[in-house]
Formats: structure tokens, sequence, C-alpha cells
């Protein structure tokens, strides 16, 4: 269940002594498997959206539109410069920087964390796997490749991907554990 790696202390390059004094660090099996399943759902989601997005650039015109259901649900192509709901159009470095900052942020709780529960790992899992997609269309294309549009009447909703969906499914599972889901996790710590 456990393996160890060795820490090296004071070996000395430039002088005739050397001292290899170690420490025993554990690695926690456990903790790895879990966060392995937030990176396989990442990177399914990742793989889908950019496939998708693919798609879409190679078989549909810029702004063309291609309805699925009659005067409610279409696919088309368009680029959007913005966040979520075009908010912060054109802002290209500040929406880079921000997309920059969650993938630091999601790498640096993970290195922290040591347990966690099922509906942590669907969200972490969704979450990343959505800021990633549309970080790979910003370093790509300028822009979040957006494709799927829906019509309520005359109301346009606003037009996304795979990867919008993913992060809003993501913020919304993080919301129900956060105001009442299991505490309990999934731990790595046996007593």
């Amino acid at each position: 269940k456990e393996i160890c790696f060795l820490n090296f202390r004071n070996f000395i390059w430039l002088g005739c002594e050397y001292s290899l004094s170690y420490d025993i660090i554990p690695f926690d099996w456990t903790v790895w498997y879990l966060k392995k399943k937030i990176y396989l759902i990442s990177t399914i989601l990742l793989i889908v959206d950019q496939f998708v997005k693919h798609l879409v650039i190679a078989n549909i015109s810029y702004s063309d539109t291609i309805f699925l259901v009659p005067k409610f649900f279409y696919l088309t192509y368009v680029k959007n410069t913005g966040g979520a709901w075009s908010i912060f159009q054109d802002n290209f470095i500040f929406l880079l920087c921000i997309s920059i900052a969650a993938i630091v942020f999601f790498f640096y709780y993970l290195s922290k964390k040591e347990s966690y529960s099922i509906i942590e790992i669907i969200y972490l899992g969704r979450l990343f796997g959505g800021v990633l997609g549309n970080f790979i269309d910003r370093l790509c294309y300028h822009g979040v490749v957006d494709y799927l549009g829906f019509i309520f009447g005359s109301y346009y909703f606003p037009i996304f991907n795979i990867a919008d969906i993913s992060i809003v499914c993501g913020g919304i599972l993080f919301l129900i554990d956060s105001f009442g889901g299991d505490k309990h996790g999934v731990t790595s710590r046996t007593n």
C-alpha cells in the first residue's frame, strides 16, 4: 500500500566526506488514485470538447447556423473573445491570466488536499477540464470557440460549448457540496 522515496540530505559535492543520511517519505497510493480519477475526468472532457470544436471549425462556416430542432436548438460557429456571456469582451490578456491563475490554483489545491469525496472528484474534474478547454481556445484562436445555441421564444440564449457546460455543472456540484454535501470524503489516512 505504501512505497517510499528517499530524500538525501547533507550530500556534499566539493568535500571528501559525504553524508548520506536520508528521510523516508511515504507515498500514499490512495491519494494518487483519487487524483488520477480527477485527471481522467478532465482529460475525457478536454478531448471531447476539443474534438467537437475541431469538427465545428472544419464543417461550419463562421456565423452560419444549422438548425437541429427548428426555432429551438441550432449549431453555429462563433468566437467569444470575452468571458461567460461575453463579459470582458476583447480583454485577451486579462482572460488568459484568469485561466492561468485557475490552472495554477487547481494544481496547488490538489497538491495540498489528501482526501476527496466522490462529488469533489466529479466537480474538480469537470471544472479543470472545462477551464483547460477554453484556455486552449484562447491560446490557439484568441477567443473561445462556441457552437451550441438555443432559442426560447424571441430570446436567443448566449451561445456556448462543452467546456462551458462542464464548468457550469462543476460549479453547481461545488455549491451543492459546499452547502450540505458529503463532508467525509474518501480519505488517504488510516487510523
